[in-house]
């Protein structure tokens, strides 16, 4: 690979420069990892050993609208009832006032139990959905059952269709190639005031999406796109079951990008497996010296 490693990587820029959000809308991170979790269930290798439990969330991104007091979600993930506990909260303000899902696989839609009757006992909390997830939770228990004691109201929404949330803040849900057993996947870019970001936590390869993801990049401030696994030898499977963009794929496809493109870019969705957890190998190190970074819990990002 041919990049030119940064003396000081721009990450902790970042870090420094966005964290701080006063009283500006915000973006913020809930949780970096993959479905299953971090330490992973059954996972007895050194990766997962040093791991507390609740050290890391399933991956997740908060809306915080400061102007209307309102939070919203980008998945509802089985740390659903902790990752609420992080979002800035209004004394006025419902405990969530929206959730957008990207798609049917455990780690992204099912924090929804924790808003029905043994739960939170919700009303009426909006889930905004395309037609296949929303259908999916109408005709599918348990969730049919909260659609049916109004703990969620499901929104239908369509791909590239703008969705307004307040007079600054838009979202658009866009389609992305994945396995899509139970419903389609979608990524999101969400538009504020003035700056835009997007979120596409599960896709099954950049080549396969009909869109470029180097020009998406380019039309957004912040991406926080997949990161699963870092070259796709971490795990003894036929990865073509599981299909992700590594990040050296990645790495690879931004290599001729302005080191202020790459910065753009903010992994997620990470498996237990990845080595740049724990930067064996100096791969943590490699990948942000790379002017590249890796999301992390609590990071917040102004959206003007």
């Amino acid at each position: 690979m041919k990049l030119s490693v940064l003396s000081f990587p721009l990450f902790f820029f970042a870090l420094f420069t966005y964290s701080q959000t006063s009283e500006s809308d915000y973006i913020q991170v809930l949780g970096i990892v993959q479905d299953a979790g971090y330490p992973h269930i059954g996972c007895e290798k050194d990766c997962c050993k040093a791991v507390s439990p609740g050290d890391y969330f399933v991956s997740c991104l908060g809306l915080v609208d400061k102007t209307n007091n309102k939070r919203y979600l980008f998945d509802a993930t089985p740390d659903i009832h902790n990752q609420l506990n992080l979002l800035e909260k209004f004394s006025d303000a419902n405990l969530v006032d929206g959730i957008f899902l990207t798609h049917a696989h455990i780690g992204h839609y099912t924090g929804l139990m924790y808003l029905g009757r043994e739960g939170l006992g919700g009303k009426n909390i909006m889930v905004y959905a395309l037609k296949r997830m929303s259908k999916f939770l109408t005709k599918n228990g348990p969730w049919d059952q909260l659609v049916k004691l109004n703990n969620i109201s499901i929104q239908t929404i369509s791909n590239k269709e703008f969705v307004k949330l307040s007079e600054n803040i838009f979202v658009i849900p866009i389609r992305v190639p994945h396995r899509d057993e139970y419903s389609e996947t979608v990524g999101y870019k969400i538009i504020g005031k003035s700056k835009k970001v997007l979120f596409i936590p599960d896709i099954d390869k950049w080549d396969e999406w009909k869109k470029s993801i180097i020009e998406e990049v380019k039309l957004v401030d912040y991406a926080f796109i997949d990161g699963t696994f870092y070259n796709g030898t971490e795990l003894n499977r036929d990865m073509r079951e599981i299909p992700h963009p590594s990040i050296e794929e990645t790495l690879q496809l931004f290599s001729n990008q302005p080191v202020a493109e790459r910065n753009k870019i903010y992994f997620i969705h990470i498996n237990h497996t990845n080595p740049i957890l724990t930067n064996k190998n100096g791969i943590r190190d490699l990948v942000e010296g790379l002017g590249f970074n890796i999301a992390q819990r609590g990071l917040k990002f102004k959206l003007d």
